[in-house]
């Protein structure tokens, strides 16, 4: 089975085929906001169009316009191909990646969360979660790190409090989805907010 894997929770976007276990194809781009207009010219430029029987897709948490553009591209190739559909979380993503390129016990992923607050959770080497996902101000994320090893594009608000963390600044890329096991991709193609919503209903009076 061929599975197209999109990814654009953050200012990156990326794009992976994986097939028999391995990345076929593969582009990343640090796009900042243009992941509406470069998401399909990437698929697009990729193997048969991108064309695949499963399509994955970044859930979040990370940003809410390229959240909703990834799943809405992902949700409209399915349904034209005929394809699966599944989701995944940018943070074990980025742990995986983080784990692979160095040995170490556990990690915390430290990404950006807006309103000068990071998304933050631990995992250990398999990927299961240390710690629940969280949205903390910085120094709160310091204090729960203890001592682990940070990665992320959220580092930047940890290295203000203290240089001597040992810190790896990353931003999501598809092709690490090869990385994932089975029942991290497995999950409902549907926005991962990470905090409450800014606006609220106002309350009749």
């Amino acid at each position: 089975m061929r599975t197209l894997v999109i990814e654009t929770s953050t200012t990156a976007c990326s794009v992976a085929l994986i097939e028999d276990g391995a990345v076929i194809a593969r582009a990343h781009e640090v796009v900042g906001r243009g992941h509406a207009e470069r998401l399909i010219p990437m698929i697009a430029e990729l193997p048969e169009g991108g064309r695949a029987d499963r399509i994955i897709v970044d859930c979040g948490p990370g940003s809410f316009t390229g959240v909703r553009v990834g799943i809405a591209a992902a949700r409209g190739l399915a349904l034209g191909w005929g394809a699966e559909i599944a989701g995944f979380s940018s943070l074990p993503l980025i742990a995986a990646a983080g784990f692979a390129d160095r040995l170490t016990d556990d990690i915390a992923v430290i990404m950006e969360g807006g309103h000068g607050e990071v998304f933050m959770q631990a995992f250990s080497a398999d990927l299961s979660p240390r710690s629940d996902m969280v949205s903390l101000k910085p120094d709160a994320a310091l204090a729960a790190l203890a001592g682990r090893r940070a990665v992320g594009n959220g580092i930047r608000w940890l290295a203000a409090l203290d240089d001597r963390l040992d810190l790896t600044e990353a931003l999501p890329d598809a092709a690490a989805a090869i990385l994932l096991p089975a029942a991290l991709t497995a999950l409902a193609p549907s926005p991962i907010y990470g905090r409450a919503p800014d606006a609220k209903p106002s309350v009749p009076k």
